[in-house]
């Protein structure tokens, strides 16, 4: 006989345990489904103050905020040679009464923190194995396992990657698009404190970010050429340490590169629906682009609270069987906006054309120059419709002046 859920999770990393954790804190009962993480990925992720409010209120924070580190001022480099650059275009947290934008988490240490809450909360039942059947059908979800074993759920959450069986299984297509170019992803140390600044320098193969750790250590994703990615990773450390050195201009003095460094190819996706019936496909089982920006996890979590509104309302009311198509509607805009705006910002950093180089130097300028629309394109980048509520007030303030 199955057992019965309102909820199932498929995927156990990041995203499916903090979706399976929102449910389980809002009443639901939740099976999360999926391997355990391998805890090899040595990447790091930038998290904005609203996702950490998030964490905050489901008390996690706390945890991992001793092995974070604060993001208070990100600027951006022009590290082309190209005949058009842009000025240095600091943003700093001060300008919008924030202590830091964010903080620099380690994906060790999230996962570690995330699974510890998923093995306490009573209201989350754990299956590490694979879904082998998934069946969104009117009335319910049915999920079943190579060993002959199933489960029952009103609602299922789809947070297994990019290839996701439960997106396939709800008969949804999806978009991709690949760039010619690797991210080379590691840690290093070095012997000037960062002062809880990222510098992200933009090159013309993509961006070289570099954001703060706890210490004198910090996070970089290099993101060049494929053929470059090879030749990086053929390198012994202490050359590497040195190209690294180079390409920061020794802003951060000698720097030596930790063991476990990592190329990842880059490409996007978006699915055509993000939820059907009864079925919701979060993080990279909807949407995945190049990691530039600090968007991935972040819009994720975007995800989770807006299914925290339509699955969660106080009571035990049954989960009604248009709610994946609820929050279609409800994640569109968002997820369309983030996705062409990282797309187009990796792009131009790529374009030889003039035209393109004069607008993005125009647009760095404009940001440099011009404080309050400067303090607008923070908040936005921090609470997506915090910048635009702000628009009225700056306008009325302009007209005053």
């Amino acid at each position: 006989m199955s057992q019965e859920f309102d909820i199932a999770v498929i995927g156990a990393g990041p995203a499916g345990q903090i979706a399976a954790i929102a449910m389980a804190r809002g009443g639901r009962r939740v099976v999360l489904i999926g391997p355990e993480p391998d805890g090899s990925d040595r990447r790091t992720t930038a998290l904005m103050d609203q996702s950490l409010a998030m964490l905050e209120r489901f008390g996690l924070w706390e945890t991992l905020k001793a092995q974070a580190a604060p993001l208070a001022v990100m600027q951006i480099v022009d590290g082309t040679k190209r005949l058009l650059r842009a000025p240095t275009v600091a943003f700093r947290s001060a300008e919008i009464g924030l202590d830091a934008f964010g903080y620099n988490v380690p994906n060790a240490a999230l996962l570690k923190t995330l699974s510890a809450a998923v093995a306490a909360e009573p209201l989350i039942s754990r299956m590490p194995t694979s879904a082998e059947t998934i069946d969104a059908g009117l009335d319910m979800v049915s999920i079943g396992f190579a060993d002959g074993q199933s489960v029952t759920a009103a609602f299922v959450i789809g947070a297994d990657g990019r290839r996701s069986k439960t997106r396939e299984s709800a008969g949804v297509d999806v978009k991709s698009w690949s760039y010619p170019q690797t991210a080379v992803v590691m840690n290093f140390s070095h012997s000037l404190p960062h002062q809880n600044t990222s510098t992200e320098f933009h090159t013309e193969t993509g961006p070289f970010t570099q954001v703060p750790l706890p210490g004198t250590r910090s996070s970089l994703v290099w993101v060049v050429a494929p053929q470059d990615a090879d030749r990086l990773m053929s390198l012994s450390s202490e050359q590497l340490s040195g190209e690294v050195e180079g390409r920061m201009q020794s802003m951060l003095g000698k720097v030596t590169v930790e063991d476990g460094v990592q190329a990842w190819p880059l490409s996007g996706m978006t699915a055509t629906r993000y939820g059907k019936g009864r079925s919701a496909f979060v993080g990279e089982a909807g949407h995945a682009f190049p990691p530039i920006g600090a968007q991935g996890l972040n819009l994720s979590l975007r995800d989770i609270a807006a299914l925290e509104e339509i699955l969660i309302d106080g009571s035990a009311a049954p989960i009604a069987a248009d709610c994946g198509d609820r929050f279609d509607r409800k994640r569109r805009v968002d997820i369309a906006s983030r996705t062409a705006s990282v797309d187009l910002l990796n792009r131009s950093l790529l374009s030889g054309l003039l035209p393109v180089q004069m607008l993005r130097a125009a647009g760095l300028q404009v940001l440099a120059s011009v404080a309050p629309l400067r303090n607008l394109v923070m908040q936005e980048g921090v609470a997506p419709g915090r910048g635009l509520k702000s628009l009225p007030s700056l306008l009325r303030k302009k007209v005053g002046r």
